[in-house]
Parts: C-alpha cells; sequence; structure tokens
C-alpha cells in the first residue's frame, strides 16, 4: 500500500486521527529506566503497545534517537511497529532539507535503512531538495509550511512580492504540495496546531492533501479548533501529541497511563469532526 491507503486504512480501522509522537528523553523515563539511554527502545515499544488501536500513525524524532546513539534502537522500533502494529503508519520526524546526492543519501535512510513511510522535510532549498524523496514509490513526504514555533512567522509569514496577490510563504509552499511539486500523489504538510486560522487557510489552499498538525497537548493547541479547522472527508489529518502521551505518568504503569491520555485525546479529535 502506499503511505496515503496506508494511513486511510488506520484511520478507519482505529477510529483516529491521533499521531502518537515518540520523543524519547531518558531523564524523563519512568523511575526504573530514568537516565538509561539503552532503554529507548524499551520505552518506545511499551507506548507503542499500549496505543496501536488507538493511533493514525507513530512519528519518532529522530534527533531524540541519534543525540543518545540510539540508532539501532530506531531501527528495532520501526521493526517492532512493522510487526506488531502493522497497520499504523510510521512518519520518521526528521525535517531534513539538502540536495541532489545528498537529498538521495537522506532518503534512503528514512526509507530503506528505517523503513518510514513518510518523513518530514524542509522546502527551503527548493524542489530539488524534495524529488529524490519522491522516487521512492508510495512513500510519503511532509513539507514544513506554517509550523507551529513562534518564530515560523519569521520567514512563513513572509509576503512573496514577486508573485500575483503576493502570497505569504507559507501559502506558496501550500499550493506547491497540491499542485506541480506532488509528483507522486503523496506529498503532505506540516501546519502547526497553535495557529487554526492557518490550518483553515492551507486546507483551501491544498484541499486533498494530509497534514501533519503538531502542537496539540505539550504545546497548547486547541484540539477542536484543529479539527474544524483542517479535517475534511476526503483529505486525512495526522494531529500529533508526544509528550503529554509518552510521559503522562513517571511510575511503573507509564504504559496505561499513555494509553489513557492516547483515548482521551483521540475520542476528542473525534467528537470535534461533529
Amino acid at each position: 500500500m502506499t503511505f496515503l491507503d496506508k494511513l486511510r486504512t488506520a484511520e478507519r480501522q482505529n477510529g483516529s486521527m491521533l499521531c502518537v509522537g515518540l520523543d524519547p528523553e531518558p531523564s524523563r523515563f519512568p523511575t526504573h529506566l530514568c537516565n538509561d539511554a539503552s532503554k529507548i527502545f524499551e520505552f518506545c515499544a511499551r507506548i507503542v503497545d499500549a496505543t496501536a488501536d488507538l493511533a493514525i500513525a507513530f512519528k519518532p524524532q529522530i534527533a531524540y534517537f541519534s543525540s543518545h546513539g540510539a540508532e539501532t534502537q530506531l531501527e528495532q522500533l520501526m521493526e517492532h511497529i512493522r510487526r506488531h502494529a502493522p497497520h499504523v503508519p510510521t512518519i520518521l520526524d526528521a525535517k531534513r532539507g539538502d540536495i541532489g546526492s545528498t537529498a538521495e543519501q537522506y532518503a534512503r535512510e528514512a526509507f530503506e535503512r528505517y523503513g518510514a513511510d513518510a518523513v518530514t522535510l524542509s522546502p527551503f532549498m527548493g524542489f530539488d531538495s524534495v524529488e529524490p524523496y519522491l522516487r521512492h514509490e508510495g512513500k510519503g513526504a511532509f513539507l514544513l509550511c506554517r509550523t507551529s514555533n513562534p518564530g515560523g512567522a519569521d520567514l512563513q509569514g513572509q509576503r512573496l512580492a514577486g508573485l500575483p496577490g503576493e502570497p505569504f510563504l507559507y501559502e506558496h509552499v501550500a499550493g506547491l504540495a497540491q499542485g506541480p511539486w506532488n509528483l507522486n500523489g503523496q506529498l503532505g504538510l506540516v501546519v502547526g496546531a497553535t495557529y487554526p486560522a492557518e490550518i483553515e487557510r492551507v486546507r483551501q489552499l491544498a484541499p486533498t492533501v494530509p497534514l501533519l498538525i503538531p502542537g496539540v497537548g505539550a504545546q497548547g493547541g486547541d484540539p477542536v479548533a484543529t479539527v474544524r479547522a483542517g479535517w475534511r472527508p476526503d483529505a486525512p489529518i495526522v494531529v500529533n501529541s508526544s509528550r503529554a502521551i509518552i510521559y503522562a505518568s513517571a511510575e511503573l504503569g507509564f504504559a496505561e497511563a499513555a494509553r489513557r491520555e492516547a483515548r482521551r485525546t483521540r475520542d476528542l479529535l473525534e467528537s470535534a469532526k461533529g
């Protein structure tokens, strides 16, 4: 199946728009695992097993693994997800952005080494920094568009005076993802939950592409406003929550606590469709 096929299957089977972000920081692990980077796989696998029937996707953030020299544990985790939650796609949150042969290597890293179904990318260096990822049949790529951090407006909120209508940069990126850049039909956009008006604008400009929406949970984005701005029956949204779920408890029952928070968030998102 293509990434979008897998995403829609998970959305239907799990009744979910919730993406569980996997950002393992050993200093925040439960007491019996705390500060032990060798337990990253164990911690994340427990979260995956507890939430596999509640998630539309899992999103490992690569820096949380590589900063601890835990790339092998990330490989193990991706294999664990394929084996134990085969219907749930994985989005490798890497935010890569380079050109030519370097982009080809990053694409191989994401899709061949780690076996991700999709990856996050920065489009700042232009189409030739995105195109190598589109050569991988059926794989998805989410372009940073209007991100959840306040500093995103420094560039994304600037107008492009040389284009008709002087669109904001993020609006231009949305149009490219909906149109000429979407060669394999698997492109999506990253839009932060902290900016629901911009989510709605991106959805107007890109009515059919999937939206990856971080910022719900610890960052304070409004889940109801997010769904109402971005969800459409024929265009999935992938609403990410990381810290609020995976660090719901520091006790032995951390996985069960993560499941409760994931279920609560999933149900809240689903209720907002109405």
